[in-house]
């Protein structure tokens, strides 16, 4: 099938890294683009597999990682945009394309004679390259993983589960959008706004604007704790904006996503016994770091008690600051962020809402993530304004491996910083392309935050949190920047899902570095930097709260883990009762707090719905187990020091999935990681 010339995706893009040329990208390029990739590809597949000759790494691997040019840089880019620009346009088409590209790959993964030929590689590997060897493997592991080995009756049934699953999980992600948008509240009364700093209240009048409303609009971001509640005097306010977050997606009506949650638990616990496991937990985990559910559920089990202990002492501090406030009765869950903000500025001397000030967004990326970046690994940045972006204020940067106009370039970095209401919750790195010598490619990475648009003329103004998450993705892009490896699938971030956020954690640290925090912390008006008594007290309050943020992701992780753990055949559970399965989960595991959602409550839970990290959650705090053990092999070394970086760089963020990702660890760490470390940093030691 030919494709028009005159689509952009026709050809490789012509711009530097073969950035795609989004100015010339519309909705309508998707699917003529979309047929001739998946109809090259499978020429491609057949070329392979046609041949008379044995199976060897040059004739079949290797074509393999070859193929599917087209239709990897056009999903690339489909993919990036249903998130972060999901017009109607976009959502039509993600509701048709997205089950047709799951089709595509199961059509190539179940294809008997091209799962032969790697099998029979994989039985001569012994004359392969260590890197030759592990792609190898993760083809072969994805074909068994996929059903590559099953009768051909229970293949075709795989075949209908997988469209299924993945029209359903579209419709999850297309309808928690609309759940979101139609949660946000109205406020009239800018007396209710009381508490807010001046700039947030200027991002709620322009959302108001935008979505042609009178007054202030307060939008709701991903996880259950809006970050305004921690701010806003009005307790009914807080109340509603609390009610608003926990409650998307299980209101009834059209936004109600109960039964698509229901429906995709069955759907994959049917699927992953045809794959023969007893669930599909069992089914992710085992191709993860962790080996089995028992090694998770463990780990997360043996956490609850002690953090539910320190739940109750901040509940305890937290109810005496309501009481003092002059508010009877007990403390409510909308109270809990407002007075635990309260609690932290008088036990640290320190407001992180009237910190704001001092992190604006382009400080905070040039002066903090940028130049740690320089200090740790020597990389530079520079603005390329000349290069188009999918959205207004998308800005792109090429990376340069050092300084000066002859080092050699890594690649570009593209961010996407503003929330819209076109773009869906949460904060994440993709990319549009990824390394590879075998292809020639440089890596071309994207990070989305959702930070609020500030008026015209202001400045964008962060919190803290948004600080920390912009540091923690910049660590997925190192990941993906930093890659020098020969095969696309073992590029970057191509490792385990329960490794994937280690590299990401460890470069939270930098934040909080006294160097780099001395380079972004100034007042956006005056430039005076943030006081270093006060810069002192905001990094020892990071131990604050921990008993909450503990408890509620144990609270997400274990949900997750519990929808994912249903049995294949087992009646679906019924839409009206997806909070008492919900409320039972955390109640067998010892984590259910009627003050303390999870991160993520069932109805709003893109990340095990629709993106990717079904019963996988666990990785946040199972990879922290290794960032914080890492951490400590940074402060041992001097911290921030190009050599540390370095090694770091060398042994583990450039090898993506060409090494084992423990044996990884370990050779820098000098031993296997420890739990200890993270027990410590989260008060759960005793």
């Amino acid at each position: 099938m030919a494709l028009d010339h005159d689509n952009p995706f026709a050809t490789p893009s012509t711009l530097p890294f073969a950035l795609p040329p989004f100015d010339r990208i519309r909705a309508e390029h998707f699917r003529p683009a979309f047929d001739a990739g998946v109809a090259e590809q499978r020429a491609e597949i057949e070329a392979i597999v046609g041949q008379d000759e044995a199976a060897t790494f040059a004739n079949t691997v290797e074509p393999l990682e070859r193929s599917g040019a087209l239709l990897d840089r056009t999903m690339r880019v489909f993919h990036e945009l249903a998130n972060s620009m999901a017009t109607p346009a976009m959502q039509e088409l993600e509701a048709v394309l997205v089950p047709e590209w799951s089709a595509h790959r199961d059509a190539l993964l179940l294809d008997q004679r091209l799962f032969a030929r790697v099998d029979a590689v994989r039985a001569q590997a012994d004359g392969l390259t260590e890197e030759q060897r592990r792609v190898v493997e993760r083809h072969h592991t994805d074909f068994v993983r996929a059903g590559a080995a099953l009768p051909a009756g229970q293949q075709e049934r795989l075949r209908q589960l997988n469209d299924e699953i993945s029209r359903a999980t579209t419709t999850f992600g297309s309808t928690l959008l609309a759940a979101t948008n139609a949660s946000a509240l109205h406020v009239t009364d800018r007396d209710e706004l009381d508490g807010l700093s001046e700039g947030a209240v200027q991002s709620a009048a322009l959302a108001a604007k935008e979505r042609g409303l009178d007054g202030y609009v307060l939008t709701l971001s991903s996880p259950t704790i809006q970050p305004l509640i921690s701010s806003l005097r009005d307790r009914d306010l807080r109340r509603r904006l609390h009610e608003a977050s926990t409650t998307r997606g299980m209101r009834g009506g059209e936004h109600d996503t109960r039964a698509l949650v229901a429906r995709i638990a069955a759907l994959r616990a049917e699927r992953a016994g045809l794959l023969g496991y007893p669930d599909h937990a069992a089914y992710v985990v085992a191709d993860q770091t962790a080996g089995s559910t028992d090694a998770v559920v463990s780990m997360l089990d043996a956490m609850a008690a002690p953090a539910m202990a320190n739940l109750e002492r901040e509940r305890v501090a937290i109810e005496a600051a309501l009481h003092a406030d002059g508010v009877e009765g007990p403390v409510q869950p909308w109270d809990w962020a407002y007075y635990a903000a309260k609690v932290k500025a008088a036990e640290y001397d320190v407001d992180t809402d009237e910190l704001r000030p001092y992190f604006s967004l382009d400080r905070v990326l040039r002066d903090g993530v940028f130049l740690a970046a320089q200090r740790l690994y020597g990389l530079t940045f520079a603005e390329r304004d000349d290069l188009p972006g999918y959205a207004p204020d998308v800005r792109t940067y090429e990376v340069r491996d050092g300084e000066g106009p002859d080092v050699p370039v890594l690649g570009l970095f593209v961010c996407d910083w503003f929330a819209r209401p076109t773009k869906r919750g949460g904060a994440w790195m993709d990319e549009f392309v990824t390394q590879s010598r075998l292809l020639a490619q440089h890596p071309v990475v994207v990070v989305c935050l959702n930070v609020p648009k500030p008026a015209p003329g202001q400045p964008a103004l962060m919190t803290v949190d948004e600080v920390r998450t912009a540091f923690h993705e910049f660590g997925h892009a190192l990941h993906g920047l930093f890659s020098d490896v020969t095969y696309p699938r073992l590029a970057g971030t191509g490792v385990p899902r329960d490794f994937v956020e280690f590299p990401s954690q460890v470069n939270e640290m930098w934040a909080w570095d006294p160097e780099v925090l001395a380079g972004y912390a100034r007042h956006h008006a005056t430039g005076e930097p943030l006081p270093q008594e006060v810069a002192d007290r905001l990094i020892a309050s990071g131990a604050a709260g921990m008993g909450f943020d503990t408890v509620s992701m144990l609270g997400a992780a274990l949900l997750d883990h519990e929808w994912h753990r249903l049995a294949p055949g087992a009646d679906p559970v019924p839409a009206e009762d997806v909070e008492a399965f919900e409320r039972a989960a955390l109640e067998r595991h010892g984590v259910a707090s009627d003050l303390v959602p999870p991160r993520y409550r069932t109805g709003y839970f893109a990340h095990a719905f629709t993106n990717g990290y079904d019963a996988g959650y666990y990785s946040y705090l199972w990879s922290e187990v290794l960032d914080a053990d890492m951490v400590g092999w940074f402060e041992e070394n001097g911290g921030l020091r190009r050599a540390n970086g370095d090694r770091f760089r060398a042994d583990l963020l450039s090898r993506g999935g060409s090494v084992d990702p423990i044996a990884a660890f370990a050779s820098i760490r000098g031993r296997r990681p420890s739990t200890e470390p993270l027990l410590r940093r989260r008060g759960l030691l005793g």
